[in-house]
């Protein structure tokens, strides 16, 4: 006997943007619907009302939901149950049929590639709506896209979800609708946007607050010569490869003095009212990530949980800690997209992937709101690439068919060959050696904004930033960071007027290049916030519209030249 059909009467109220969207759909009523919506906005009860409704009315007769992981299976089966949908989410390509007791089943990408046919007879038993979640993950391989395409292509509906920046490469997602624009690139449509920026500005989720550190590095090569390095200087693609991967090593001192200021940073929070708060730290592999729960073991006392993907008991892990209020979790990967861990709150970016849609993936663990007020804090290493991408949370991204790919972006297969595992005679570790490294603050990031002059590790000036307030709006993080930075350039400049002149004043050193491009931010920063305060608009409208004006890429990538440009453009606004 099937399960009862769900009732609408009882569904939870939609958001603006899912009412909206709803409509939209409902309107249309075509095969194929995509909705971009950013992490935390609540694309799953939008797919499930959609269903809802087209269950309801007699539109289709079950309901298939494929997804990236096992764990989100589940997560997707407990979803739909809540609002009446029952989905199986232990359903095996061996099993052929879904039982009578379920309105449909819950796939991975990886199944669905396995053995299409099988699904696509499901489909075509009965009219079949199709939700792809995180549909971007159809072009990770060819047999996943040629799978999906089979086994969905005679769908009664299909609704495709993602949160993330689409890929980069030129893989075409199945059931994506494609554009050509006036430069002859075809761009992806979609059906309904709703971002970052619009559901921060709805209250939908937490500011986030990235405070990048820097520092000293030195390691050695496999020719025995010792290099030297300051993580976040301009330098070659392979220096910053190897300058970040001895940063992260944790027998130096970067990652210990991070993961105490992050650690610093949960307590302040928990303290000022979010008492539940949590902690995940995002390594590159599996030895690293047990090493760094060591040490936070050793730093706050208590132990934090390791989830490794593929651990038994991994999904069940995640879980536990989700309704617990331990305090820090450690992951490789396993909760970078779509798992729901609402208490996160704090984070530490301790791996080498660096593209858009990683990182995105990763931010949008700590973005959702539970209530008015709440901020997430997000610790990275200072690589310019990252503070790019930090500084365009609020981008929106199109999957770009044939575009040239940027040569500015970090090369993520060189920093995989650095941190991968050789033999077991450890000969990376021949090749290549972190000998010590030192971590420093070297500036805040929020909204697209740099604020602060740095600050080393234990000082007050440090201290000013990890123990701001917990619960604020994004109005007042922003007033807050404007006048910290205020006071702090008050008081070098009160130093600098106390200290002694001498009778021969030594000349004037020359500033480095690095030396020179901070100062050129720090004075964009405070031109374009002076700029947002007259009109109200976004700081990261205001530097996205200045890359439109002058060209080149985000602040922290930008040259000299380009800075001082744009300072330039800014003062004749």
């Amino acid at each position: 006997m099937s399960p009862p059909l769900p009732n609408l009467e009882t569904f939870p109220a939609l958001r603006a943007w899912q009412r909206k969207a709803l409509v939209e759909y409902l309107r249309r009523r075509s095969p194929d619907f995509m909705a971009v919506a950013t992490p935390g906005a609540g694309k799953t009860t939008f797919a499930l009302r959609i269903a809802a409704e087209l269950l309801a009315d007699g539109t289709v007769e079950a309901v298939t939901v494929v997804c990236p992981t096992e764990h989100l299976k589940t997560q997707w089966a407990q979803a739909a149950a809540r609002v009446g949908i029952q989905l199986d989410p232990s359903f095996r390509n061996s099993d052929v049929h879904s039982s009578r007791d379920f309105h449909g089943a819950v796939l991975t990408y990886a199944q669905v590639g396995m053995a299409p046919a099988v699904h696509r007879r499901r489909t075509m038993t009965r009219p079949t709506m199709v939700i792809l979640d995180e549909i971007h993950h159809a072009g990770d391989s060819r047999t996943w896209g040629d799978g999906v395409k089979s086994a969905f292509e005679e769908a009664e509906r299909r609704l495709m979800l993602t949160g993330t920046p689409f890929r980069s490469d030129d893989n075409p997602i199945p059931f994506v609708a494609y554009e050509r624009g006036s430069d002859g690139l075809q761009r992806s449509r979609s059906d309904s946007v709703y971002g970052y920026s619009d559901a921060l500005r709805d209250g939908v989720v937490r500011p986030v607050i990235f405070l990048a550190y820097s520092g000293e590095t030195r390691w050695r090569t496999s020719a025995g010569d010792e290099l030297a390095a300051r993580l976040g200087e301009p330098m070659t693609k392979d220096l910053v490869a190897q300058a970040w991967r001895t940063a992260l090593d944790h027998r130096g001192d970067w990652m210990p003095q991070v993961l105490r200021a992050a650690d610093a940073r949960l307590s302040r929070l928990r303290e000022d009212g979010i008492p539940d708060a949590g902690g995940l730290v995002i390594a590159s592999d599996q030895q690293t990530a047990r090493a760094y729960a060591k040490l936070i073991s050793e730093i706050s006392g208590e132990p934090a949980v390791v989830v490794l993907s593929d651990d038994q008991g991994a999904s069940s892990r995640i879980a536990s800690f989700a309704q617990s209020e331990q305090r820090w979790m450690v992951a490789v990967r396993m909760v970078s997209e779509g798992v729901d861990i609402p208490r996160l709150a704090v984070g530490v970016y301790a791996t080498s992937a660096s593209t858009p849609l990683y990182f995105a993936q990763a931010i949008g663990r700590f973005v959702r709101a539970r209530r008015t007020g709440e901020t997430a804090t997000v610790f990275v290493p200072s690589v310019p690439h990252l503070l790019g991408l930090a500084s365009e949370m609020e981008a929106e991204r199109d999957h770009i068919l044939g575009a040239r790919k940027d040569p500015d972006g970090l090369d993520d297969d060189l920093l995989e060959r650095a941190q991968r595992a050789e033999d077991a005679e450890g000969d990376l570790e021949k090749r290549f050696e972190a000998l010590s490294a030192t971590a420093e603050l070297d500036q805040v990031i929020f909204d697209g904004t740099s604020f602060g002059t740095g600050a080393r590790t234990g000082t007050p000036e440090e201290e000013e930033y990890l123990g701001l307030p917990g619960l604020l709006t994004p109005d007042q993080v922003a007033v807050l960071l404007n006048r910290r930075q205020s006071e702090q350039m008050a008081a070098q400049k009160r130093q600098k007027a106390a200290e002694p002149v001498s009778a021969d004043p030594e000349p004037v050193a020359t500033l480095s290049a690095g030396e020179r491009r901070n100062s050129l931010r720090r004075r964009l920063n405070t031109l374009v916030a002076a700029h947002h305060h007259r009109t109200d608009l976004p700081h990261g409208k205001i530097h996205a519209e200045l890359r439109r004006l002058c060209g080149g890429p985000p602040s922290a990538q930008a040259t000299i030249e380009q800075l001082e440009e744009r300072i330039a453009t800014i003062q004749t606004f």
